[in-house]
C-alpha cells in the first residue's frame, strides 16, 4: 500500500456499523486498517473492498496484542491517522438478574476496550501532530434504557472519555469527538423482538430506524478537514430521538 493517503483504524470492522464506516472511508480514498475479532468476515470485507484496506485479526481487550497491532499498523502505513472506536458489545439483562461477569465483559469490551485503543494510537499521533479520534458510544448512554444497565454505563463513559480526551489532546490538533446511534438496523438490533422495535419507532421523528451508512457518514465527516473547530462534542444519530 502506498503511503501517502491517509490511514483509518477501524475496529468492530469487520461488520455492521464498523464496515459500513471502511467502506466509506475507501469512497474517499482513505486507507483502512480493520481490526476485529471476527477473522472470517474482516478478511471477506478487506478483500471485497480491495487494495486500500487491510485486516488485522485483534481482541481490543488484550493490552499486550492492542499495542502490538497498532504498532504494526503505524510502521506498515507510516502513519495513523483517524481512529474510530467502534467495537462493542451487548449482554443485555434486567438488573436484579446481571451477573457481576455481563457486567464487566461490557465495560470490558465497550470503554476498556476503547480506553487500550486510544492511547495505543495517541502516542503515534502525538508524534504527528494530527489526528482525528471518534469513538461510537450511542443514546442508551444519554437517556439509559431497561434492561442495559451495564451497556448504558460503558457508552456513558465513553461520552465523559472522549471529553476527558479533546482536552488534553487538543494542543497537538487531535481533535475527539463521540457519536451517539440511536436505533441502526445491524445484526445487534435485528434480535430484537418486533413489538419492541414498534415502540422504539413510536419515539423516533423521522418515522424510520436508521442505516449503518448514516453513522459512517457523520465519522467522515468528523475526521474531515471540515471538523477542524469541532471537538469534545457527542453527535446524536438517531431520527430525533433524543433532542439535547
Amino acid at each position: 500500500m502506498a503511503t501517502q493517503s491517509r490511514l483509518a483504524l477501524v475496529t468492530g470492522g469487520a461488520t455492521g456499523i464498523g464496515a459500513a464506516i471502511a467502506k466509506r472511508f475507501v469512497q474517499e480514498d482513505i486507507q483502512v486498517a480493520i481490526c476485529d475479532v471476527d477473522s472470517e468476515n474482516g478478511k471477506k470485507l478487506a478483500t471485497e473492498i480491495g487494495a486500500t484496506a487491510r485486516f488485522y485479526k485483534l481482541d481490543i481487550v488484550d493490552e499486550s496484542e492492542v499495542n502490538a497491532v497498532v504498532d504494526n499498523i503505524f510502521h506498515e502505513f507510516g502513519r495513523i491517522d483517524i481512529l474510530v472506536n467502534n467495537a462493542g458489545i451487548t449482554k443485555d439483562t434486567l438488573l436484579i438478574r446481571m451477573t457481576r461477569e455481563d457486567w464487566e465483559r461490557v465495560l470490558r469490551v465497550n470503554l476498556t476496550g476503547t480506553f487500550l485503543m486510544t492511547k495505543a494510537v495517541a502516542k503515534h499521533m502525538i508524534k504527528q501532530r494530527h489526528g482525528r479520534i471518534v469513538n461510537i458510544a450511542s443514546v442508551v448512554g444519554i437517556i439509559g434504557n431497561f434492561g442495559q444497565a451495564n451497556y448504558a454505563a460503558s457508552k456513558a463513559g465513553i461520552i465523559a472519555f472522549t471529553k476527558s480526551c479533546a482536552k488534553e489532546l487538543a494542543r497537538r490538533n487531535i481533535m475527539v469527538n463521540a457519536i451517539a446511534p440511536g436505533f441502526i438496523k445491524t445484526r445487534m438490533t435485528e434480535v430484537i423482538p418486533d413489538e419492541i422495535k414498534e415502540s422504539y419507532l413510536k419515539l423516533i421523528p423521522l418515522g424510520r430506524f436508521g442505516e449503518p451508512e448514516d453513522v459512517a457518514n457523520l465519522v467522515m465527516f468528523l475526521s474531515s478537514d471540515g471538523a477542524a473547530y469541532l471537538t469534545g462534542q457527542t453527535i446524536c444519530v438517531d431520527g430525533g430521538m433524543v433532542m439535547q
